[in-house]
């Protein structure tokens, strides 16, 4: 059993680590913005000068964006730094830097509670402090976290809300006025990312049954105020889905099934040959509802197929070159910690309970969904693989230490450790130095490059036509956020064109430019040949956006 003294510094050591690994590079690494990044940075600076978004929405709700009509947390949170540091790539990711640290700090206390008692191991008690320390640890150095933290991902903040609502639900079993503050953060998830819609309600469903007996106990006027309190801050988005049709275009639009023609073309072909074949049992197997009900099943448990986990993870914006979500080095002790906790007869049934329940919802939102599996929006699967690894560590170790040869119980923990300080470096070196050179197309990478370019040109020319196709897709908000142009002017505008720029398809063969233009693209844009005025280059060397003047090309 650690001291009070011992586990208040190692507590510290562990949130200066967190610390360190989401802010150190924060606005260079990813190297560029992506284009959610701009459009949440952008609003945010809309709204701290006018108090709209970029439509001229007064204080929304959820925001239209790119017309995918996404919960407007973030861009509330992100204002207070947008004022602080100006608009860049710094101050938008911040708010996520920020929440991604208090994660970490509230998984500690989440797991001091959930394990409040401990556990006896091997007739010895392991106290509830080692278990949170460790399972702080492991998210403040997780792959996945991180990721998620250093850039602004909305579903980063709903993952921290929903933490701490799970940790104020549990607390308030003994201080049953907290019940109200959980109320609050679970309501406010809402408001963070589309996931959260699914998962929060879920999870706060199982939370009460788990509990049942103890809430049970509980005056009523907590769970009444609670429930209160919960209502009337999710009340605003309940009134907006229920007045605005669009306002789950983006949840209908990411169904796997959603493109009906696609989904079905092949189920259609089999039910036309069983109803040929009088093939009864085709029949049923081969009806729709059938299929939506496989395809969920299927997206639901891809989620936990380790090559995705460990080894490669999904979209290059979710995880580091050559890495998963995942160390590698966590997976013997995450399935160590599995098995344990089931088996231990030690710890308490309802701290089970949570935590199978958490990590079973958590892949739910994701199932009948495209793209599967998808790091965003489960991401609420953290922090229930530190919890089960950071339990597997403790077992191993301590059977490590009871082995009687002296030699072997060296080269066991030598071993370890040169693989996990190995996994570490590796992951540390692709996320910090090879991301930045592998990466940047993925990261939108040449507009900040680009742009001052051109305003140090633009008088020169009458019109600057810009790229909105393939690698240029949404460039009119990189020019909106980097030119910092002023939103109240943008907000009258009737389509995404202002002052000199025009955002459309370059048709090299079909257009006639006019002398005075001024043209940006990527290299795709141009035919083999065409004479450039600038060209911005990856990180790896290879060009990225081409500047154009179409006098210079009167031959092609």
């Amino acid at each position: 059993i650690m001291s009070k003294s011992l586990t208040t510094i190692i507590f510290v050591g562990i949130i200066f680590l967190a610390s360190l690994l989401r802010l150190w590079q924060l606005g260079t690494t990813p190297v560029s913005p992506d284009w959610d990044e701009v459009a949440l940075g952008y609003d945010a600076y809309s709204l701290l000068h006018t108090g709209r978004d970029e439509f001229g929405n007064f204080m929304p709700v959820v925001l239209r964006s790119y017309d995918d009509y996404k919960p407007a947390l973030y861009i509330y949170l992100a204002v207070p730094s947008v004022e602080a540091f100006g608009l860049d790539t710094y101050a938008v990711r911040l708010p996520s830097a920020v929440f991604g640290i208090m994660t970490v700090i509230a998984v500690y206390f989440l797991v001091e509670e959930l394990f409040t008692e401990g556990f006896i191991l091997d007739k010895k008690k392991i106290s509830a402090d080692q278990i949170a320390l460790l399972s702080a640890f492991l998210l403040a150095i997780s792959p996945w976290h991180i990721q998620f933290s250093r850039v602004a991902f909305e579903s980063n903040i709903g993952l921290s809300l929903n933490v701490f609502a799970g940790l104020f639900i549990v607390k308030g079993l003994k201080r049953p006025w907290l019940l109200s503050v959980a109320a609050v953060f679970a309501a406010l998830s809402i408001y963070a990312y589309q996931s959260e819609k699914v998962f929060t309600p879920l999870f706060i469903i199982s939370l009460l049954l788990i509990y049942r007996k103890s809430f049970a106990k509980l005056s009523k006027k907590y769970l009444v105020s609670a429930f209160i309190i919960g209502s009337i801050v999710i009340l605003p988005m309940i009134l907006y889905i229920g007045t605005h049709k669009e306002a789950l275009n983006r949840a209908q639009t990411s169904l796997a099934f959603s493109d009906q023609t696609n989904f079905l073309k092949n189920d259609i072909h089999r039910l036309q040959t069983d109803k040929a074949n009088n093939d009864l049992l085709g029949l049923v197997l081969d009806n729709r509802r059938v299929l939506y009900i496989k395809t969920g099943i299927a997206g639901y448990f891809s989620h936990f197929d380790p090559n995705w986990l460990f080894i490669k993870g999904d979209l290059a914006r979710h995880h580091a070159p050559g890495m998963g979500l995942l160390y590698l080095w966590e997976l013997p002790f995450i399935l160590i910690g599995i098995y344990f906790l089931i088996f231990n007869k030690y710890i308490d049934k309802t701290t089970k309970q949570v935590i199978f329940a958490w990590l079973l919802i958590a892949p739910i939102p994701a199932a009948f969904t495209n793209d599967v599996p998808h790091a965003v929006r489960t991401l609420n699967f953290l922090p229930t693989f530190q919890i089960f690894a950071s339990l597997g560590v403790i077992v191993a170790i301590k059977y490590v230490s009871s082995i009687k040869y002296q030699a072997l119980r060296f080269s066991c923990f030598a071993i370890g450790c040169l693989f996990f300080v190995f996994n570490i470096l590796y992951y540390l070196n692709q996320y910090f130095v090879q991301q930045n050179y592998f990466y940047a197309s993925d990261w939108q990478y040449g507009y900040a490059q680009m742009i001052p370019q051109i305003s140090t040109i633009k008088n020169n020319y009458s019109k600057i036509i810009i790229s909105d196709k393939n690698s240029f897709d949404k460039s009119y908000m990189f020019f909106l956020y980097y030119l910092k142009f002023d939103p109240a002017e943008y907000q009258k505008l009737s389509s995404h064109d202002f002052g000199k720029y025009n955002f459309r398809t370059l048709a090299w063969k079909k257009d006639k430019f006019s002398k005075d233009s001024l043209l940006v693209g990527a290299p795709a844009d141009f035919p083999i040949g065409v004479k450039v005025k600038t060209t911005i280059y990856f990180p790896n060397g290879n060009p990225a956006m081409l500047l154009v003047d179409p006098k210079d090309n009167l031959s092609i």
